[in-house]
């Protein structure tokens, strides 16, 4: 007969076993974000919001600029077990492409990412 120290020690066994398989690797990743916005008039602010943290849909990553008014950049780490990332910049506080898809910015496995793009423009 199996003593009941043994049957729990099973049962919490299984239950470490299912929790180890079922988790997904996490890196770090960094993505460097570029945003070219030099066909816009009056540009105040410029920002990203996506999936993943840090980013989130509720609040701008703010960018800095690079050449005032025109090109932009912030740079993003996060610990993620996803190949991409979900993104849509923000400028004067409101989304580009709208009622279009999210941009997907896929990750560089052997270092930091770059991804250029332009205001409204999928790339």
């Amino acid at each position: 007969m199996i003593s009941n120290n043994k049957i729990v020690s099973y049962i919490v066994l299984f239950f470490i076993i299912c929790q180890c398989s079922c988790v997904q690797k996490s890196y770090e990743r960094t993505v460097k974000l570029t945003f070219d916005v030099s066909q816009l008039d009056s540009v105040k602010t410029v920002g990203v919001r996506g999936e993943g943290k840090p980013l989130n849909w509720d609040t701008d990553i703010e960018m800095k600029p690079i050449i005032s008014d025109s090109l932009y950049s912030v740079e993003i780490t996060s610990v993620t077990g996803y190949k991409f990332i979900e993104a849509k910049f923000v400028v004067n506080g409101q989304f580009e492409l709208q009622d279009q898809s999210n941009r997907r910015i896929y990750f560089n496995e052997n270092g930091i990412t770059e991804y250029k793009a332009f205001f409204n423009k999928t790339n």
